[in-house]
């Protein structure tokens, strides 16, 4: 079931902009374990906790049955989900991921259509804190409106951050976009996705 901030449809604009950062401690928020970020991104998303690492290691063995070092996640078993394992989950609650073109503005989005976004971005994660890896990492986090504002979800931050109104999500979307190394997928209902309708005419 969607959280929803108690007492908050009470406030008029300014008022629920000034308090929406002390709401954000209220927001369902999980916070990053081992590599699991994909799977937090999803119920970030979603606000509750309807998806369990079991569930996206079945979508790993059903994707690859015959593979003993699956694709679809880290060789360790702690996670570090690809987007095939997003995708597959999201259609379990009739939903699409949809890959945005970032030579593409994101003035085009009709967000009244989008249920939130979930980013791809470099990680920052070091060893013992210190240390970076001699290899390139990735990070899933997610998007959401909630209420009347945007939060960024990142499950790596202590509370959700608050990204604001409409036009300061487009503003946070086309800072992200101009970085080669950062991706992002609209997160819609399949019928949206069937009619296009997540983008404007």
């Amino acid at each position: 079931m969607n959280f929803i901030i108690n007492g908050f449809k009470n406030l008029n604009s300014s008022e629920k902009e000034k308090n929406a950062k002390t709401y954000a401690k209220n927001i369902y928020h999980e916070k990053q374990k081992k590599e699991l970020c994909a799977l937090h991104s999803l119920n970030n998303l979603f606000q509750d906790n309807f998806y369990t690492k079991a569930d996206l290691d079945q979508i790993c063995i059903e994707l690859c049955p015959q593979e003993w070092l699956n694709p679809h996640r880290g060789i360790l078993g702690r996670g570090n989900y690809n987007i095939n394992i997003i995708i597959k989950a999201l259609h379990l609650r009739d939903h699409e991921a949809i890959w945005f073109d970032k030579r593409r503005s994101v003035s085009i989005l009709n967000l009244s259509r989008i249920k939130g976004f979930i980013l791809n971005i470099p990680s920052d994660y070091k060893i013992g804190g210190f240390i970076p890896l001699p290899w390139e990492k990735k990070h899933w986090i997610a998007v959401s409106k909630i209420e009347d504002f945007y939060f960024n979800l990142d499950s790596k931050l202590d509370e959700p951050e608050l990204i604001g109104d409409e036009n300061k999500l487009i503003l946070f979307l086309e800072n992200l976009i101009k970085s080669k190394d950062k991706e992002l997928f609209i997160i819609v209902q399949k019928d949206v996705e069937i009619d296009s309708s997540w983008k404007l005419k």
